[in-house]
């Protein structure tokens, strides 16, 4: 808070006190002339009087020592601009000390499941609890509650993994996070196969999909074929089965990503995709990634298995 900022704050709440105590004073006495507190000639029915009777004396007394009672308070906790008050008190301090105790419960809870294999986890009813939670609080804002994911946020529940799904890859892509990058292409796809390149290059990923009888005879996926052997190659590999290593999708599981429209696909390769996963380790701790790895894992594990996700996870 800057100086002028305090010394407004401070002017406002002197200002008011002061206020206070002259608006008790003033209304607690008598002024002269004022009529009796018998005389006011406010009577109904004939026998009904208004008195004009001043406040009761304990009653003044009782404002006066809130008043000091306040100023009391103001002088001890921080409540006038940047005065901090005697006692050191602040709001950070105090969320700081009840988070230190609810943290020492947390790390309690948490202790017997430090270093767990997540495979063991998995089948852990309650370790898949708190992993479900933790996913809840962390994960669903990208990948929905039921982690089936969105447009551009994998589905987490199948078992399609661009980055692998072992226990291990799972647990990596928790605690450091993914980065994957589709370069843009559509000028060097233009370069080599004409304004029509993009169209040729779909037509033979979709084809990736079909069994190879059915492939035979698009000429649209045959043209494909000669310019993805000489882009797409590197990363998805020549059969289009993509690169864990690189977070390559697989092109022939007709999983798409980002959408699988045209506009969706022509997007792709023209301008590229840029997708991020967020490292948890710093916000989650080791075992806390562990916990909401084991979870997301068993999502994708026969429901009759060891590792079964709780039925709510469906």
């Amino acid at each position: 808070m800057s100086a002028g900022w305090s010394w407004y704050v401070i002017a406002l709440v002197v200002s008011n006190i002061v206020g206070c105590v002259w608006l008790i004073w003033w209304t607690g006495k008598r002024s002269p002339g004022d009529p009796a507190p018998t005389q006011t000639s406010h009577v109904w029915d004939g026998d009904i009087t208004e008195y004009n009777q001043p406040m009761p004396r304990w009653w003044i007394n009782l404002f006066y020592i809130t008043i000091v009672f306040g100023i009391a308070y103001l002088i001890y906790y921080p409540g006038m601009g940047s005065f901090k008050g005697t006692s050191g008190w602040t709001s950070v301090g105090e969320h700081a000390e009840d988070k230190k105790v609810r943290d020492a419960k947390v790390e309690q809870t948490l202790s017997q499941f430090a270093g767990k294999d997540i495979q063991v986890l998995s089948g852990d009813p309650r370790a898949l609890k708190l992993g479900q939670s933790i996913f809840g609080n962390t994960c669903a804002t990208c990948h929905g509650s039921s982690a089936r994911g969105a447009v551009g946020y994998p589905n987490l529940s199948d078992k399609i993994w661009h980055w692998g799904g072992a226990p291990d890859q799972v647990l990596q892509s928790v605690l450091d996070g993914r980065e994957g990058v589709m370069p843009p292409w559509g000028t060097v796809l233009t370069g080599m196969g004409g304004e029509n390149a993009q169209d040729y290059v779909i037509a033979y990923v979709r084809s990736l999909a079909k069994p190879e009888a059915e492939r035979t005879g698009d000429l649209m996926a045959t043209r494909g074929k000669a310019l993805y052997e000489g882009v797409c190659v590197a990363c998805h590999g020549v059969e289009g089965k993509g690169n864990v290593a690189l977070g390559a999708p697989d092109l022939t599981d007709a999983y798409w990503l980002y959408g699988d429209s045209n506009d969706s696909l022509y997007k792709t390769l023209n301008e590229g995709r840029h997708g991020v996963m967020p490292a948890h380790r710093e916000l989650l701790g080791e075992t806390r990634a562990r916990l909401v790895a084991a979870y997301v894992w068993s999502l994708s594990q026969p429901k009759s298995g060891a590792g079964a996700a709780p039925a709510s996870a469906e």
